[in-house]
């Protein structure tokens, strides 16, 4: 225990040998190019596609309506609401087939001998988009004058999450001698990962299964996704490699419309077929963190002691449900305590639609969200009472006497001795 481990992949790294998924070029390699919405909110019809399907290079176009057999993108991790409910979901279809959600929603995808013939034929063809008013702002997402994401659901609001006891914090709030309050964004962000996002897709007729080539956080759920969900067929008829990846973060973890696009253009053309995105690609498609509108506070005795924790969280989720995005809120939400006794919570969490990029797990998965909530609230606490930010958290921390210790959202502590950490951080 204790010793040290000797690294072996970093000379590989270093020296430029290392192996990503964009250096792969199997024998017959095609490229593919997505064609993305340039709009944020609208419907589009497709007119023609033949001017693209003679361009030089080419070998395939795919359509919304040429990939129907293709299931959508779902999200397992919607978690009930108050009322014990699932809220409905609305799923990432592989390709829109007459309407658009956010800008670099998926429109069509070319392949051809390489990825600027098949961009220069993308843009080829026909298509008619017809912009309407979007829903862009968190905190505005469920003000009656916002433009509906999904018309069909009357309101924005994609799901409603509570934790806590709301009349115990009510009652801890009329008693209080002092409340602080707190209002911030905690703002929509990219990963900005070293390796942009890339995928190859093989079919090995004498497997009789796919093969898919990715940088990925974890290549069997991976799986799983494409084959049951989207292909519907067996997870043994599709293998999953990851090589070398440039940085992960949480965004690699999920599954994105090229891992399929790729693999049903390699079975219909017998080849080999690469997509890789760009920089701006990265920053427009793949899933993004938090965006957050909070307001938040505290009921203190006058001694400066937490009585209770009131929170009110607008969670940005996007156009659509990503793979974990529900969660996200939700996990970060079962935090709020932290590591100081509150014997009162009231969280209420709403989860909204906007005509963004969807957002998902990003470097911890809500939970620095929640501990950047409760440790900025701390910190106003103790300037609203003329207090250290130490002593404040002298005041509130959980005693080792307290020990095991059930938060208010049932998180059981087994051990902690935080004020010692801080004295010694001090």
């Amino acid at each position: 225990m204790g010793a040290s481990v000797l690294r072996l992949e970093d000379q590989a790294f270093i020296t430029g040998q290392g192996r990503y998924t964009d250096d792969i070029a199997p024998a017959g390699l095609l490229h593919g190019y997505v064609l993305r919405s340039p709009v944020a909110k609208g419907a589009f019809t497709i007119s023609s596609v033949e001017q693209a399907k003679a361009a030089p290079g080419v070998h395939l176009v795919l359509t919304g309506q040429d990939v129907e057999h293709l299931g959508a993108l779902k999200s397992g991790a919607m978690q009930r609401q108050p009322d014990r409910s699932f809220a409905p979901t609305r799923d990432i279809p592989i390709l829109c087939r007459d309407r658009v959600n956010y800008v670099g929603d998926a429109v069509a995808f070319v392949v051809a001998d390489s990825r600027a013939l098949a961009q220069d034929a993308a843009e080829l063809i026909e298509i008619d988009f017809e912009s309407e008013d979007a829903a862009s702002g968190t905190a505005t997402a469920l003000d009656p004058e916002t433009p509906l994401v999904w018309p069909e659901l009357g309101s924005n609001r994609a799901f409603t999450y509570h934790f806590g006891d709301r009349a115990k914090a009510e009652a801890a709030f009329a008693r209080a001698a002092s409340v602080t309050r707190i209002e911030f964004v905690n703002n929509r962000l990219v990963c900005n990962y070293m390796e942009a996002r890339s995928a190859i897709g093989e079919w090995k007729e004498d497997e009789d299964r796919f093969v898919l080539t990715t940088g990925s956080q974890g290549v069997h759920s991976m799986r799983g996704v494409i084959a049951e969900q989207v292909l519907k067929i067996a997870p043994e008829k599709l293998r999953v490699i990851t090589p070398d990846v440039g940085g992960g973060f949480g965004p690699k973890t999920f599954v994105y419309r090229e891992h399929p696009l790729v693999l049903e253009a390699a079975k219909r053309l017998g080849r080999p077929v690469k997509w890789a995105g760009d920089r701006t690609e990265h920053f427009l498609t793949d899933a993004q963190g938090r965006d957050n509108v909070v307001t938040a506070e505290m009921a203190m005795d006058s001694d400066g002691r937490f009585l209770a924790l009131r929170v009110d969280l607008v969670a940005n989720i996007g156009a659509y449900v990503s793979q974990y995005g529900p969660f996200i809120p939700y996990i970060g939400a079962t935090m709020s305590t932290g590591v100081y006794d509150i014997q009162a919570l009231d969280v209420s969490i709403a989860g909204v639609y906007t005509n963004t990029c969807p957002v998902d797990a990003y470097r911890g998965a809500g939970r620095p969200e929640a501990a950047f909530l409760l440790e900025k609230l701390v910190d106003a606490c103790a300037r609203d009472l003329g207090v250290g930010p130490d002593e404040i958290r002298r005041r509130n921390f959980i005693r080792p006497e307290q020990f095991p210790y059930r938060t208010q959202t049932d998180r059981l502590y087994d051990v902690g001795e935080f004020e010692g950490h801080m004295r010694l951080a001090l």
